[in-house]
């Protein structure tokens, strides 16, 4: 129950791959994009828009300059020019509006300063609405010993930077939310599918094969996970083919106890009693050579074998049963005849054969090596 226990705990409580790795891209897309707005709004932003306003004001100091020095006859229509062409007004004798706490935006006070630094003084501006529902900012410049108002509608206004960066960041953050999401998906999915394949392999369902594509790490990982799914297949296999041979090499023994137990009942003899024991003992050097093998302990040691009397033996622990089934054994093969073998596996390969020969095929059953 211990290792349940531990998966409940990590599981539900840790985000997974997907969230981890769209949350990670999402906070980077947002620094970079932060830090490319700073960027902009320093370098490029911000200079455009104290250019903008540097002309504007030099328009409005030179407006009313101009004007000082016209005839006044020419006057109304410089006044007529400006406001069709740049929506500038002028007021002659203008007191300059006082400090009236009024905030502006960036490019308005960007205005306030050049102006500043043109008049030498500080320069405020006073907002008016005309009939047409246009606002306009006033301000009293100096000129020819007079102030001369001047005025500017506020649409003529085009930069807009603020504006502009904040539109760019609405766009392009739904654009890398999308796209961090499509790379989290992109990373995840062959892990996503890795997992759901380990699970599977841990609840005994069948190895899942990977596919073997995406990053080389990715691709490697998926190619070992293959590897060890085979080893597991053929590990199965393997298993289903040992219990079926050992089903097998166990069938012989009891078979042939089972009919030495019939004849020692009608008639006991001590032969078939040794008999029983030696097959008693093969199952039980059979039962150990497999637990060998399922432990990886077993070593496959050749030995010197004089084929004619070892076969012979084989034949003797299978003669009664053979005989009882109609059957009669025997053996072909010459006495100086070696082999170099395991005679446990040699073993069990004769007995297989003997028992299915006289399971199968009564008559003479006859053994030949040579």
């Amino acid at each position: 129950m211990q290792p349940t226990a531990g998966l409940s705990e990590t599981g539900p409580h840790k985000r997974t791959l997907r969230q981890q790795t769209l949350r990670a891209m999402l906070v980077l897309v947002l620094l970079l994009e932060l830090a490319f707005a700073g960027v902009a709004l320093l370098f490029v932003l911000k200079p455009m828009a104290q250019r903008s306003a540097d002309d504007l004001a030099g328009l409005m100091v030179l407006s009313a300059q101009t004007w000082a020095e016209l005839p006044p006859q020419t006057r109304p229509a410089f006044q007529q020019e400006l406001h069709n062409r740049y929506r500038l007004s002028l007021l002659p004798d203008m007191q300059p509006p006082a400090d009236n706490g009024m905030t502006h935006g960036l490019y308005i006070g960007f205005v306030e300063q050049s102006l500043q630094q043109r008049t030498g003084h500080a320069v405020y501006f006073r907002r008016q609405t005309d009939a047409q529902g246009h606002i306009w900012l006033w301000t009293s410049i100096p000129a020819g010993g007079r102030d001369i108002g001047v005025g500017f509608d506020t649409s003529r206004i085009q930069t807009q930077p603020i504006r502009a960066l904040l539109i760019g960041l609405a766009l392009t953050l739904p654009l890398s939310f999308l796209l961090a999401l499509w790379w989290a998906r992109r990373i995840s999915r062959p892990l996503v599918s890795m997992e759901q394949a380990a699970a599977g392999l841990a609840r005994g369902d069948t190895p899942q094969r990977l596919s073997q594509s995406g990053p080389r790490e990715i691709a490697n990982l998926a190619a070992h996970f293959n590897q060890m799914a085979e080893r597991i297949d053929a590990l199965l296999q393997a298993r289903t083919t040992l219990l079926v041979g050992v089903s097998h090499d166990l069938r012989s023994p009891l078979a042939r106890i089972r009919v030495a137990l019939e004849l020692q009942r009608m008639a006991p003899t001590p032969e078939r009693l040794d008999q029983i024991e030696r097959d008693v003992l093969a199952m039980d050097r059979l039962i150990g050579e497999v637990l060998a093998l399922a432990r990886g302990l077993r070593a496959q040691a050749a030995e010197d074998l004089v084929l004619k009397p070892w076969l012979q033996e084989r034949l003797q622990m299978h003669d009664e049963w053979a005989t009882s089934r109609g059957a009669t054994l025997g053996v072909q093969c010459p006495d100086d005849l070696h082999a170099w073998v395991d005679a446990a596996a040699l073993q069990r390969v004769v007995d297989n054969f003997l028992t299915n020969a006289v399971h199968y095929a009564a008559g003479p059953i006859t053994l030949q090596a040579g």
